[in-house]
């Protein structure tokens, strides 16, 4: 799959910072064309529910790696085929030492509903208040919307971004671009080890 470049981040660690920071640079602004994050670049720290009585943060995926998919809306029908794929090819990406979070603007009970119908096994974020924060800390908010944009981290055990991909809205940017970052992450590790 080809992937652009990543556009360039910010190494601001809290989601505030990033998202202020993004704001200021024009990335995920007013203009049309946000950037995500660029590998190389410390991920924001997040806490936000996956549930109205569960927080998920950042930091509670220390030594693993994490995909973070973020995605314009539940219910749409690009997004629902997305996170059933993804929730397809789940078990790969454990196999390769990493965990998926979904995140959007969605509330939390409208992602109780969505992860139910789609019998989802990862969890749904929702970066609902302030919206869009996490997504704007990651150079991926629509502004002009209202919602996040289709993009994709690869993070490291060392919370470092690895590899970034925004897609456009309507397409759906498959697997193959996160399992080729987890697979080279491995690689990496077996040729250090």
């Amino acid at each position: 799959m080809d992937r652009p470049t990543p556009g360039e981040g910010n190494t601001k660690t809290s989601v505030q910072e990033s998202a202020a920071n993004a704001h200021s640079s024009g990335h995920a602004s007013g203009n049309d064309s946000s950037r995500p994050l660029a590998a190389g670049v410390r991920a924001p720290d997040f806490s936000l529910h996956d549930t109205p009585d569960q927080i998920v943060s950042l930091s509670d995926f220390r030594g693993k790696r994490l995909i973070l998919m973020f995605y314009p809306a539940d219910w749409s029908p690009v997004c629902g085929d997305e996170v059933t794929l993804f929730n397809e090819v789940l078990p790969e990406f454990r196999k390769l030492n990493a965990e998926l979070l979904g995140v959007s603007v969605d509330g939390v009970w409208c992602h109780i509903a969505f992860a139910k119908d789609r019998k989802l096994h990862f969890p749904l974020l929702a970066d609902f208040e302030p919206k869009g924060a996490v997504a704007k800390a990651y150079g991926a908010y629509r502004p002009h919307d209202g919602t996040s944009e289709r993009a994709l981290f690869v993070i490291d055990e060392q919370r470092i971004i690895r590899w970034s991909y925004l897609s456009p809205i309507g397409v759906n940017p498959g697997a193959d671009g996160v399992l080729t970052a987890l697979e080279e992450l491995e690689s990496k590790k077996g040729a250090a080890a």
